[in-house]
């Protein structure tokens, strides 16, 4: 990724004791967080909040920015450096970059900065965002768009792929550090729509018509009342994935796992049986 330019990049005012900074910001960074600021009772500090980039190296602007740039908080160009990164943190900075979770980080050091403590549960984190992880590709019967039955079985399947289900792999370094990750589905809990949720340790059986009204042998349901109830008549039906995840450093050390959850929905249309009079 090429490095941004004087004024360029987003500029994002992250929370607590990290700023990121702009082409106008003149506060000092000095690549440490910056000191406590006083409770106004006693003096002492509050305790600073963490860097949410930590981990990513900072990386010397090249070309360095021109004569009089506020990048310079007040320095002369050769009297030290600019440095900057690039930050995707997650949560904690997009919330400071008004959502969007991205954000360039400028600063002036009189020295090359320390290499940037790697914490390998922000790459394992990263790894998995590699994953594009979805919700359950749903396969379920009666089909959406069709029309099924009070009192028949409904028969719920997700279909399995690596974005969908797992197994799903990636990695990913900074410095001399890489993380692998390993993520797959350990659960899905489908909400019925009539206010009953179904827990599936699988990915379910997919109905044939061979099968006839039997009932699924891994997830299923019966409703016992029709769709006109609901709002639109149709059953809302939701399938939530919760994912588990296993990272490991690579060459060994450190490890540990995330959780992640994914839900994807279709509609079900679900009509009253009619009598037959003979």
């Amino acid at each position: 990724m090429a490095e941004p330019r004087d004024g360029g990049g987003m500029c994002p005012q992250q929370p607590g004791s990290w700023v990121s900074v702009c082409a106008d910001d003149k506060t000092s960074h000095n690549g440490t967080p910056n000191a406590p600021a006083s409770d106004g009772k006693n003096g002492k500090g509050k305790t600073p909040a963490p860097d949410p980039c930590s981990g990513i190296p900072w990386h010397r602007m090249d070309p360095q920015p021109p004569g009089g740039s506020a990048l310079w908080e007040g320095h002369e160009p050769g009297d030290g450096a600019v440095y900057w990164r690039f930050c995707r943190a997650g949560r904690a900075l997009a919330v400071a970059a008004g959502g969007s979770g991205l954000g360039w980080e400028y600063f002036w050091s009189a020295t090359e900065p320390a290499a940037a403590a790697v914490d390998p549960e922000v790459l394992a984190q990263q790894a998995v965002d590699k994953m594009l992880l979805k919700g359950p590709d749903i396969d379920i019967n009666p089909r959406p768009g069709g029309r099924g039955l009070v009192g028949m079985p409904v028969w719920m399947a997700a279909d399995p792929s690596p974005t969908t289900w797992g197994p799903n792999t990636a990695s990913a370094s900074a410095g001399a550090v890489t993380v692998t990750a390993t993520a797959k589905v350990v659960l899905v809990v489908w909400s019925m729509g009539d206010g009953t949720s179904v827990t599936c340790h699988g990915p379910g059986s997919v109905y044939k018509p061979s099968y006839g009204l039997r009932k699924s042998p891994t997830c299923g349901h019966v409703y016992a009342e029709p769709s006109s109830t609901q709002s639109g008549g149709r059953y809302r039906v939701t399938a939530t994935a919760t994912w588990d995840i296993d990272w490991q450093v690579v060459g060994g050390g450190e490890s540990g796992d995330l959780t992640e959850v994914r839900t994807s929905a279709v509609a079900l249309t679900i009509a009253q049986s009619q009598a037959v009079n003979s």
